[in-house]
């Protein structure tokens, strides 16, 4: 029922009711948005007729709190937890509490400075709830449209249904203490090799039937150690349980991300970039970094299980701010999300002065 949506098959006259959810004046004048009450939750959409979700827009107040006070949450078909739980400024493509402009094929962030958020993921459900909730102490003003398409009969079973969820470790467990220079560097490189990837930083870990579509991952560099690239680490991608290694090892963070070389500049592509490079002269990667890899072309399947996972620096020895939004279909019911964490944990660490 959801349909294609590439350019050869728009011509294709699908069966379906155009629709839309919107802050708009319902008085007829222009003040068209909703405020969130401080510790309120609002609805978004909420429909039992079946449909999909093709398109959301929204912007919010000018306040950078929002992007991780907010959380956006989706019940799909009547289910008990939710399918995404996210923070806003995560939901929509980049962490730390970001707004930034970016684009990829399907998030972006538009001017005015990244505060028109934008996601075209398809979200298909028989019935759907969207709520935004509130964990600041201010109000806001929330502009929004969701844009979705209704249908006359149920999806077939075989339509899965699209889950998002948020992740934080501040900080990871690394075990390297000391310092390196260029001359010591490989010996500890080589020195605990990574042969059963337990103490990866996990980006996703999800049972049930579907597909992973993609992440970003947000790195916040805090502790000067090695030499200064955060990104040595490995993806591992576990599929139905199969012990290690995985059929799906990479070989490197910005391989994964499908970058080069320990990136040091901003970069976006429709399925990965580098949208966000906080780095110094003196400390290449000093700070705030954000990449994405999305899995639109090349989708990766799972039967019964997948655990998406990356080091934090070869063989997890690195200790850095790792949060992440992983983004999945599956067929329902989806397995307990981890607690989201509360807001005070959930806040971007400040910007640091000065480093060791």
């Amino acid at each position: 029922m959801i349909g294609c949506t590439s350019l050869s098959a728009l011509p294709r006259l699908r069966s379906y009711r155009s629709c839309r959810a919107s802050s708009w004046d319902r008085d007829g004048n222009n003040n068209d948005w909703w405020v969130l009450e401080p510790g309120s939750e609002r609805v978004l959409l909420e429909t039992d007729r079946p449909g999909c979700i093709k398109h959301i827009w929204m912007t919010v107040g000018n306040d950078d709190e929002f992007p991780r006070r907010l959380v956006l949450r989706a019940w799909w078909d009547g289910e008990a937890s939710p399918s995404v739980e996210v923070p806003l400024g995560d939901f929509f493509g980049i962490g730390h509490g970001l707004f930034k402009n970016f684009i990829c094929a399907p998030l972006q962030m538009s001017p005015q400075d990244g505060r028109g958020m934008n996601s075209w993921f398809a979200m298909p459900y028989d019935s759907a709830r969207l709520t935004l909730a509130s964990d600041s102490d201010r109000a806001c003003n929330v502009y929004f449209y969701v844009d979705y398409e209704e249908y006359d009969r149920p999806h077939d079973a075989d339509i899965a249904r699209f889950h998002a969820q948020w992740r934080r470790e501040n900080p990871t467990t690394g075990w390297l203490q000391e310092r390196l220079d260029s001359s010591n560097i490989w010996d500890v490189w080589s020195r605990k090799p990574n042969l059963d990837g337990n103490d990866n930083y996990t980006i996703l870990e999800a049972s049930g039937s579907g597909i992973y579509v993609g992440c970003h991952l947000d790195v916040d560099c805090f502790q000067r150690q090695g030499n200064d690239w955060y990104g040595e680490g490995d993806d591992m991608i576990f599929i139905d349980g199969e012990p290690w290694p995985p059929r799906l090892h990479g070989t490197g963070t910005e391989d994964y991300f499908n970058t080069a070389f320990c990136p040091r500049t901003e970069y976006c592509a429709p399925y990965h970039g580098v949208h966000h490079y906080s780095g110094t002269k003196e400390w290449n990667w000093k700070g705030k970094n954000s990449l994405y890899r999305y899995h639109i072309e090349d989708p990766i399947r799972f039967e019964r299980s997948i655990r998406v996972s990356i080091e934090h620096g070869h063989a997890n020895k690195l200790s850095n701010d790792y949060s992440s939004t992983a983004y999945w279909y599956q067929i329902e019911p989806h397995g307990p999300f981890p607690a989201l964490l509360p807001v005070a944990l959930r806040m971007p660490r400040p910007d640091e002065p000065s480093f060791p």
